[in-house]
């Protein structure tokens, strides 16, 4: 007797729900059975109306502010270490839903991209997890400090193109926190939290596999349009952001992470 098909599902519809998800906990767990579906392929490609990016699912706190309106906190006291934590379990949050909208939003590419973004999202909610449990340690709650929408904002830019996506969310905005997160460890340590540094060594590992997938992607999308890769990363940042990143770069994590030589001469402005 022949075993009857799964049932399957649009992958498209499923991620959009898991976009929408406000509370924290009920956006990690539709990101894990959403990638349990998938590597079971209960879930296929059908095509569902694709929506404006607006704005995507997330608690009603941190009050969102702009970045020059945060308040600047040392971090030997308690609040400045708290303020520290808290703003790194904001970035990972917000990365859960810029990989979220990386599979929803742009369609027709290989299937190798869906897994990767998945996968993303995937790992992305595992440094939620660890980061806001940490967090919870030293007497506070995400949400309990405001934070800013910087990379959802650049998000909502690149919505019309994944080529520009892959050149300036994850070669960009996120390859920063390859070059800050040993300082940021360093300070931890001189402050004996210990637990954060470990928390920090496994993002800083999966985060070079993450900022490699967009540059894999990114040289995807130049080859199938014929354009040259480094000239039009150049092109996209001085469209984009003026041209400008913050030094000093972490080279050996950004070459690992896809970059040529040649784009860390020019960010860094020696080539």
């Amino acid at each position: 007797m022949a075993k009857k098909p799964l049932k399957t599902e649009s992958l498209f519809e499923r991620t959009w729900l898991c976009l929408q998800a406000s509370e924290p906990e009920a956006k990690s767990r539709c990101v894990r059975e959403l990638m349990a579906d998938w590597r079971s392929h209960r879930l296929d490609r059908a095509e569902i109306p694709l929506q404006p990016i607006g704005e995507p699912g997330r608690p009603q706190r941190p009050h969102l502010v702009a970045p020059r309106a945060l308040p600047r906190r040392k971090l030997g006291s308690r609040e400045g270490h708290g303020a520290l934590i808290h703003s790194i379990c904001h970035i990972e949050f917000n990365a859960i839903n810029l990989a979220l909208d990386a599979v929803y939003r742009f369609r027709d590419m290989p299937e190798d991209y869906y897994t990767d973004w998945l996968r993303v999202a995937d790992e992305e909610q595992v440094h939620f997890g660890l980061l806001h449990a940490h967090l919870k340690t030293l007497g506070f709650e995400y949400g309990d400090f405001g934070a800013h929408n910087g990379l959802w904002e650049m998000a909502q830019k690149t919505a019309h193109d994944p080529l520009i996506r892959m050149a300036l969310v994850p070669r960009v905005l996120e390859a920063r926190g390859l070059d800050v997160t040993p300082g940021i460890m360093n300070k931890l340590a001189g402050i004996d939290d210990q637990a954060a540094v470990e928390i920090l060594k496994v993002i800083q590992r999966d985060e070079v596999g993450h900022v490699e997938i967009g540059s894999r992607w990114f040289h995807y999308l130049c080859e199938q349009r014929g354009q040259e890769p480094e000239a039009t990363f150049r092109h996209l940042l001085e469209k984009y952001m003026q041209g400008k990143i913050n030094g000093p770069l972490d080279r050996d994590a950004r070459l690992r992470a896809g970059f040529s030589q040649a784009e860390l001469d020019y960010l860094e402005g020696t080539g």
